[in-house]
């Protein structure tokens, strides 16, 4: 069963943001996913972020939390009364040269630039997410 709480972690490089493509639906999105009974948000943005692309960084939490509600087709996927998920939303800068080892869940990626990833992304919460980054780390809107 699905949580109600989940992590989004926005992994960029100098100007460029990764972005991945779902292997089950072929949706774009960034590394994301659910965090564990018991787990911090920060925590779960870090074993994500291991297990999604290969990469042991730091996060930064870019303090942004964001809910939306469960479309009622998808409910059974989900505990009961889960009805409404969290996600808060964070940051890891990759070192140069860099490139990820993606896990099953993605079968491509793009390193795109701020108006590509915006493109590309599929779920609004991911690219409110991108728009809270860009400026913090000095690309402008």
């Amino acid at each position: 069963m699905r949580k109600n709480r989940e992590v989004a972690v926005i992994v960029h490089r100098g100007a460029e943001f990764l972005v991945a493509r779902r292997s089950h639906d072929g949706h774009w999105n960034v590394v994301a996913g659910q965090v564990e009974d018991g787990e911090s948000f920060a925590a779960a943005a870090v074993r994500e972020l291991a297990e999604e692309a290969q990469l042991d960084s730091p996060v930064v939490d870019l303090d942004f939390e964001q809910s939306y509600n469960v479309d009622e087709e998808f409910r059974a996927l989900y505990a009961p009364g889960a009805y409404t998920v969290t996600i808060a939303a964070f940051a890891a800068e990759a070192p140069p040269g860099w490139e990820p080892i993606l896990n099953h869940e993605h079968d491509d990626y793009r390193w795109c630039s701020l108006a590509d990833a915006l493109e590309l992304l599929y779920w609004p919460e991911m690219k409110e997410a991108l728009r809270v980054l860009a400026p913090r780390i000095g690309i402008a809107r």
